[in-house]
């Protein structure tokens, strides 16, 4: 049987507001401050943070052919120096649409780069939020808080 590895980045029991608060850069604390309350309202989910800077929603459980496995948020978002990145689980691929309507964003495999909230359609990023969780739950139906 494989061993479960297990991530670096977990759950913490941190509090939230208190990360939030301590943001230095006051625009990207007022940023994820709005962050916050969409992703609550487009999950559902109560946030934790994961490690020291991850703003999560939601968790499932993976496991990869070569056997890894562990627990990851289903989305989430971290305040970068110089950028708000929104993690958007299971992959970018299934957001194409989403993404050509949210504006001047980069993106990595499940990650959007957004210098600022004011230049992307908030709506949008909330559909695309909303998206991932059904995703998400179509590959694993164990999705919880």
């Amino acid at each position: 049987m494989a061993k479960k590895t297990g991530n670096k980045t977990v759950p913490t029991g941190a509090s939230v507001k208190a990360f939030i608060d301590g943001i230095p850069d006051e625009a990207q604390r007022k940023d994820a401050r709005v962050l916050l309350a969409l992703m609550r309202r487009a999950t559902g989910f109560t946030p934790k943070m994961w490690g020291t800077s991850i703003v999560a929603f939601g968790q499932y459980h993976y496991k990869y052919a070569s056997g890894r496995e562990g627990d990851w948020c289903v989305t989430g978002f971290s305040p970068r120096k110089g950028t708000l990145t929104v993690y958007i689980m299971p992959g970018l691929h299934l957001q194409q649409g989403n993404l050509k309507k949210l504006g001047p964003v980069k993106t990595g495999k499940s990650c959007v780069y957004i210098r600022r909230l004011s230049d992307i359609h908030l709506p949008t990023l909330a559909k695309m939020v909303k998206q991932s969780l059904v995703d998400m739950r179509k590959l694993s139906p164990r999705v919880g808080v």
